[in-house]
């Protein structure tokens, strides 16, 4: 998020230099910086107990590669209630655990992605309005699915680094 007006007063915002921050928006009425954000948000890799992962579709992101479920994070939330509700949301299955794995900047999007592993129990999906299809993918599978280069299939891999593949 670019901060162009105070969002406290709606003054036009001036660069000021702040310390070793260098040129920061700056709200003379209200006397303070408004330091530029990435928007936060989690990425889920979902992982049942025989290394599967559930991957997503989603039209409106992709017509052509699967992703891991993802989302913002909300105001009052942890980044892990918000990947856990994510995934509850997205795939209706409760994780099990949840761990940070390490994070991403997504340039395109101004994102910072905490990402996650969840693991699950292998069982049906009862899939939200905003996901096209979910299925339960070995490594090999997900992988030819996943659009290269691409944080998701990041995830995956480092998933699969730690347990000798991939």
């Amino acid at each position: 998020m670019k901060f162009v007006c105070c969002p406290q007063c709606g003054a036009k915002l001036e660069k000021r230099e702040i310390g070793d921050e260098g040129l920061v928006p700056y709200c003379s009425a209200c006397g303070r910086p408004w330091f530029d954000m990435p928007y936060a948000c989690t990425i889920t890799l979902v992982i049942n107990e025989y290394d599967e992962v559930a991957l997503i579709r989603q039209g409106y992101v992709s017509d052509q590669y699967y992703v891991c479920v993802a989302g913002y994070i909300k105001c009052g939330e942890t980044a892990e209630q918000t990947a856990a509700r994510e995934v509850e949301e997205e795939l209706g299955i409760k994780p099990e655990s949840i761990r940070y794995t390490r994070s991403y900047y997504f340039e395109k999007k101004d994102m910072l992605m905490l990402a996650f592993e969840a693991k699950v129990k292998k069982g049906s999906f009862h899939l939200s309005g905003e996901v096209d299809r979910a299925d339960w993918l070995t490594y090999e599978e997900a992988h030819e699915k996943m659009r290269p280069g691409s944080v998701a299939i990041q995830l995956l891999e480092g998933y699969f680094a730690g347990k000798g593949r991939g």
